[in-house]
């Protein structure tokens, strides 16, 4: 049972926790663009328009919010981050005008980056370090399970079709995050990093050269994030045979996948050197699956297009999940102890460029280019994971240099 299950203790309740708000942003990702266009009365444009700049906003936020984690206690943080959350999500239900919901949408992304600085933060504090990424895969395990129960009862939600229907998913959400906050509560604090005199710049991250292109690389790879939600199923509608349910099909491929797989694949992280060897290996693996994907293309017939499909995407949620645990080592274990918070915060902002360079990538690549788009999907996730090794090479003479000469661990301009 260890396999589905993180180990008693701390580790336990941050799931419970993970697995509390997951339900409730599960129904939400399902239902929320048609609750802002059909209950609160907005075009499809204002919210894409303002979910942008919203998501924006939090990516940036993420930073000094997680200096607020390092400086004041991450448990502490990311209670008072949850409940505003809740509070957010009850204020999208009295919003009737563009300018109030851009308002309220850029404050909402604000809190989830926070929280995830801070849920970082705080799982860097209470975990062993040879721990982290084992505890972080059960995480992710614990996430994907609660998005697809929670996009189950969206479901439901968008078969009623109606505006008390969307505005129970929204309540639940909120309900979601105020369980998530009590559930977090449980667990000790982390005690805040202490204020040195010469401790350096307040946001040392943004001064941590070698940390911040590993995070650009580790944003490219995170393309595979738009490729399964975007990608495949623009790919699938206009230019293959398979029915268009496939694309819905692929998605719960992969979240099984990961909910089964991925503590197991986690398992064979356990240093940073070997975290960068297999950021290599999932290139290539990568680099597989979009070829395969690109095969799908053309008239083969329904029945063989969706057994292609099927290979890729299991190709595919391998290479994500290998990534995926090689990135948490990475992140956790370049960041120096004192400042969990804000260097997490900075390592999220991976996931977001890659939703926002999504749209434009995929389509550009896939439904512009075709098959070539494809394979320079492909090629791209293969330099990114082959760059991963001599960024944390760079990385790690910084680290020397730095405890050397008796300073902070980091880069400077």
């Amino acid at each position: 049972m260890s396999r589905f299950f993180p180990p008693a203790g701390s580790p336990r309740t941050l799931a419970l926790a993970q697995m509390a708000n997951s339900l409730g942003d599960g129904a939400f990702y399902a239902c929320s663009a048609l609750f802002f266009t059909r209950v609160v009365g907005l075009s499809a444009t204002q919210v894409g328009v303002a979910l942008t700049l919203a998501w924006a906003t939090g990516m940036l936020a993420g930073v000094p919010l997680g200096y607020v984690a390092d400086r004041f206690g991450p448990r502490r943080t990311a209670v008072v981050l949850a409940v505003v959350t809740a509070g957010t999500l009850t204020s999208f239900l009295a919003v009737r005008s563009f300018p109030l919901f851009l308002l309220v949408a850029c404050l909402y992304a604000c809190c989830q980056g926070g929280l995830t600085s801070a849920r970082g933060a705080l799982l860097a504090g209470l975990v062993e370090a040879g721990e982290r990424t084992r505890v972080r895969a059960h995480l992710q395990s614990t996430l994907n399970a609660g998005l697809a129960v929670g996009a189950g009862l969206g479901g439901l939600a968008l078969t009623f079709d109606t505006r008390g229907a969307y505005l129970a998913v929204f309540a639940m959400d909120a309900v979601s995050f105020l369980a998530a906050a009590l559930v977090l509560r449980r667990l000790p604090e982390v005690p805040p990093a202490p204020v040195a005199p010469d401790a350096g710049p307040r946001l040392a991250v943004l001064r941590d050269r070698p940390y911040a292109v590993i995070t650009l690389l580790n944003a490219v790879m995170y393309l595979n994030m738009p490729l399964l939600s975007l990608g495949l199923p623009l790919w699938i509608v206009e230019r293959t045979d398979a029915p268009k349910a496939m694309a819905a099909g692929l998605l719960i491929v992969n979240m099984l996948s990961v909910v089964l797989f991925q503590v197991r694949v986690a398992q064979r992280v356990t240093s940073l050197r070997i975290a960068a060897r297999i950021t290599g290996r999932a290139g290539w693996v990568l680099l597989a699956a979009c070829g395969v994907y690109a095969l799908s293309a053309g008239r083969i017939g329904a029945l063989a297009t969706v057994v292609v499909l099927l290979i890729a995407a299991a190709v595919q949620v391998l290479g994500e999940m290998m990534q995926g645990a090689a990135a948490w080592e990475l992140g956790f274990g370049l960041a120096p102890a004192d400042k969990q918070g804000q260097y997490q915060g900075f390592f999220g902002m991976g996931p977001q460029i890659a939703r926002m360079l999504g749209p434009v990538v995929m389509t550009t690549l896939l439904i512009g280019w075709g098959t070539p788009g494809w394979l320079v999907l492909g090629g791209l996730f293969l330099a990114a994971g082959l760059g991963m090794a001599p960024a944390l090479r760079w990385a790690e003479r910084g680290r020397t240099r730095a405890a050397g000469t008796l300073t902070p661990v980091l880069v400077t301009a």
